[in-house]
């Protein structure tokens, strides 16, 4: 069962409403006093219905959740649609300038902020969630991706599983190698990331980047999953076929 509501983020965006999406398992209605682990989503609008996606398909989580019956409950909001790159400024962490473009501001902070200090306490009050630490991850691809590697580096007390998928790594990589150096992280961090095969062209230097940024996050201590996606694109429809992989890693004892 997925639950669709209308959620403003004033500090983002105003009075300007977008959609939160938040898939029940089916025990959660027959089982009334079980408390359920969260993954929150970024890209909310792409992760459940076709019909509401981006370019017209999702990442098939609802029937991956049901078909598996994991006891889970996933929070996902939808992006910021601004043509001003407002998808883009929400999901980074750092400044950045891009070849037909141009200069994007960061508002990465502003926006993990907004899920640790409103969105998780209002999932928590609404559902019957596990709140700690060991039982709340975090999931996204592409500048999603990136904001998960973020949150994973500079909110540790919230999230101890991650899983980046196609994360935009090419956006001031190395600001976030400083950030991955100086991270203070807690013990038991799991990381899934991984990049497809065939969109290694899509940006500079990205094997190499991957590759690096994969060995910085093992030596802070971070458990990673590091894969490359043999035929793997840029897109919900090869993102959607990961998810055997990500999540037997946020579900792994």
């Amino acid at each position: 069962m997925v639950q669709k509501w209308k959620i403003t983020i004033p500090e983002l965006t105003g009075d300007e409403e977008r959609g939160v999406y938040v898939y029940l398992p089916e025990s959660y209605i027959h089982c009334p006093d079980t408390q359920y682990p969260v993954l929150y989503m970024f890209d909310g609008h792409n992760i459940f219905f076709d019909s509401d996606a981006t370019y017209g398909k999702c990442w098939g989580m609802k029937e991956y959740m049901d078909s598996t019956e994991t006891q889970m409950i996933i929070a996902a909001v939808e992006c910021n649609h601004s043509p001003d790159h407002g998808r883009l400024k929400e999901y980074t962490p750092f400044p950045f300038s891009e070849s037909g473009i141009g200069s994007i501001d960061a508002r990465g902070k502003l926006t993990m902020d907004w899920f640790v200090q409103t969105f998780k306490p209002e999932i928590d009050r609404r559902y019957r969630t596990l709140p700690d630490r060991e039982h709340t991850f975090i999931a996204g691809s592409s500048m999603g991706g990136l904001m998960t590697v973020y949150a994973i580096l500079e909110y540790p007390q919230y999230f101890s599983r991650g899983a980046a998928l196609s994360p935009s790594l090419w956006v001031a990589p190395r600001k976030l190698e400083q950030m991955i150096r100086n991270a203070d992280l807690l013990p038991d961090t799991f990381l899934y990331m991984d990049y497809g095969e065939l969109e290694m062209d899509n940006h500079k230097n990205i094997r190499h980047q991957f590759a690096r940024i994969t060995s910085l996050l093992m030596d802070k201590g971070i458990l990673v999953d590091s894969r490359i996606v043999p035929g793997g694109t840029h897109c919900e429809a090869s993102w959607e076929k990961q998810l055997p992989f990500f999540m037997s890693l946020l579900t792994y004892a």
